[in-house]
């Protein structure tokens, strides 16, 4: 892999990762048409720049992310992702394919526009993280675990998980922000520690080029998100998860 392939993945990154729309599928896509080869090393990639992206939270976020009563329940909501993800890690490796990614950007768009349409008359009675009870904090992590499969998008899961316990959009947006900080910490430590030795210097290089450049775009996306769901619901993300989906599935992989 290139310097400036590592840049471009690097972009799409951190546009994408605090959307509902799947960082790892689209890392997984645009690799694909780029030639890159999933290869473990590449995985370990994928995975680790997306801590560029969660420091962007942290730069953001950092004296709301340290409060004591938003930490307690994203160390409930981290739970049932660390056991999963601990255990399953091969499995999920496993499926680090673009049909997987495919089929789960079609599927998670088709289930984003019904949650939309069924929730769009309806008022959300939660409207800060400190409202949010243990229970549903819990319940939002197994949201979360969903997307350890590629191309069902980690914070697409937890804000469906939000809208569906009575988070209003933009709590369960920043929810979704502030609990993707453990989650990909423990990834991306996790991912390294089992791939370092295959690690050369070009990898590192890449590595560090992916991940400055994921945090400076995760910044950006960020606040353009939290400006759009002020006004907007979630529709057009799922339109266009299916729209990519499809032509993707016609065009690449016919």
């Amino acid at each position: 892999m290139s310097s400036l392939e590592a840049f471009i993945l690097g972009v799409i990154e951190g546009l994408t990762e605090f959307l509902p729309v799947s960082s790892t599928g689209h890392l997984i896509l645009v690799s694909h048409l780029l030639g890159v080869e999933q290869t473990e090393t590449h995985k370990a990639f994928e995975v680790s720049i997306q801590l560029g992206s969660i420091m962007a939270v942290l730069f953001l976020y950092w004296k709301r992310f340290f409060e004591v009563q938003v930490m307690k329940r994203l160390v409930l909501a981290f739970i049932p992702t660390g056991i999963l993800g601990f255990l399953l890690y091969k499995l999920i490796k496993s499926l680090f394919s673009p049909y997987v990614v495919v089929f789960m950007l079609i599927f998670g768009g088709v289930v984003l526009i019904v949650i939309e349409y069924y929730h769009k008359e309806k008022g959300y009675g939660i409207k800060q993280i400190e409202d949010v009870n243990y229970s549903r904090s819990f319940l939002l992590g197994v949201f979360q675990s969903l997307a350890m499969i590629p191309g069902t998008s980690r914070s697409g899961a937890t804000i469906i998980g939000g809208l569906l316990l009575n988070l209003d959009r933009k709590t369960a947006a920043e929810f979704s922000f502030l609990l993707a900080v453990p989650t990909m910490f423990m990834a991306t430590f996790y991912d390294i520690y089992k791939n370092h030795a295959s690690f050369n210097l070009s990898d590192w290089n890449n590595l560090l080029i992916g991940f400055f450049t994921a945090f400076v775009f995760g910044m950006l996306a960020i606040k353009l998100l939290l400006r759009f769901v002020s006004t907007h619901n979630f529709i057009p993300f799922g339109m266009y998860r299916i729209f990519i989906g499809i032509v993707y599935l016609l065009v690449v992989l016919r």
